[in-house]
C-alpha cells in the first residue's frame, strides 16, 4: 500500500474541505477522532460481527470495503494533523483472529491516540486498523484502490454541497 500517495491525496482533500468550509484556522482533531469512532462503528454494523442475536448476514464485501475506507480517510487525516508525512505499516504480526475483538482493539487504540497524539499512537492505530481490514479479507491493493475511488466520491460530494 502506497501510504505516501494516500497521505498526499488525503492532505489535498482535507485542504479542499477546509477551504470550502472556511475551516483553515479550526482545530479539527477532536472532530476527526469522533468521526473515526463513528465510522468504525458503522463498519462494525455492516459486518454484523457482534450481532450474536441475529441471523441476518453481513453486508456485501463491497459495502464493507467502502465503510472500511471511510475509516482510512479519517486515520490518514489524523496523521496529517500531527505532522505525519510518511511511514511504513510494517508487519502487523497480530495473532488475534476474532473480528469483534479486533474492532475493540481499534477503538482502544483510537482512544490511546485521542489521549496522546503521538506518532507512536498513530502508527499503532493505523496498524490495528489495517489488521482489521486483513481479518475482513481485504488486501492492501484492494484498500488502496477503494480509497482512490472513495476519494473521488468525496470530492464530488463537496462539489454537490454534501
Amino acid at each position: 500500500m502506497n501510504i505516501e500517495k494516500l497521505l498526499d491525496m488525503q492532505k489535498k482533500l482535507d485542504q479542499h474541505i477546509e477551504e470550502e468550509h472556511g475551516l483553515e484556522q479550526e482545530n479539527l482533531i477532536d472532530k476527526k477522532i469522533l468521526a473515526l469512532l463513528v465510522e468504525v462503528g458503522e463498519l462494525a454494523n455492516e459486518t454484523r460481527s457482534f450481532k450474536f442475536w441475529s441471523t441476518k448476514p453481513s453486508s456485501s464485501k463491497e459495502v464493507i470495503l467502502e465503510e472500511f475506507v471511510d475509516g482510512v480517510h479519517f486515520i490518514l487525516s489524523l496523521g496529517i494533523e500531527i505532522g505525519i508525512q510518511q511511514f511504513d505499516i510494517g508487519e502487523t504480526n497480530y495473532t488475534n483472529e476474532d473480528v469483534t475483538k479486533q474492532f475493540m482493539e481499534v477503538f482502544k487504540y483510537a482512544n490511546h491516540f485521542a489521549e496522546e497524539r503521538s506518532v507512536e499512537h498513530f502508527q499503532e492505530l493505523f496498524r490495528h486498523y489495517v489488521y482489521l481490514g486483513e481479518l475482513l479479507g481485504f488486501t492492501h491493493e484492494e484498500v488502496f484502490d477503494a480509497y482512490v475511488k472513495k476519494n473521488e466520491v468525496n470530492y464530488n460530494r463537496q462539489k454537490e454541497g454534501y
